[in-house]
């Protein structure tokens, strides 16, 4: 795999400061499908406080990642599913502490009236390139 390209402002889009406009990569495609504050028991990871939940999410992506030998460093897309906007800067602080400002990915944010359980405040799925 070549090293993704970042392009974090096409010509005539305005910058984007939280995520690249468009990445490109080559190699093989991995999709990890939208990740919930699970602890490896299946028990909810801070009830109420989208900050833990953001750090258990992301920590469920790496290992999701890792699992199909792939790391943060690989991240093409975050798609981020939430329920209040207000938790964007929770999502971004967890995000931080796996991916720097200078590799940043292509990103969407969506806000649901839910997810699949009322005590769940986000999931974010990724999806990947890694080399052959």
């Amino acid at each position: 795999m070549s090293e993704p390209i970042r392009i974090p402002a096409p010509d005539g889009v305005a910058p984007a400061a939280q995520y690249s406009h468009v990445v490109s990569a080559t190699g093989r495609l991995v999709a990890v499908s939208g990740q919930l504050a699970l602890d490896e028991d299946g028990g909810l990871v801070g009830p109420d406080d989208p900050a833990a939940q953001a750090r258990q999410v992301f920590e469920n992506l790496r290992r999701c990642l890792a699992a199909a030998g792939a790391g943060f460093e690989h991240v093409v897309k975050l798609t981020y599913f939430v329920t209040d906007m207000a938790h964007m800067p929770a999502i971004r602080a967890a995000r931080a502490a796996h991916i720097p400002d200078d590799r940043l990915p292509a990103s969407s944010a969506v806000r649901v009236a839910g997810l699949v359980a009322p005590e769940f405040l986000l999931e974010v799925e990724a999806t990947a390139v890694v080399g052959e």
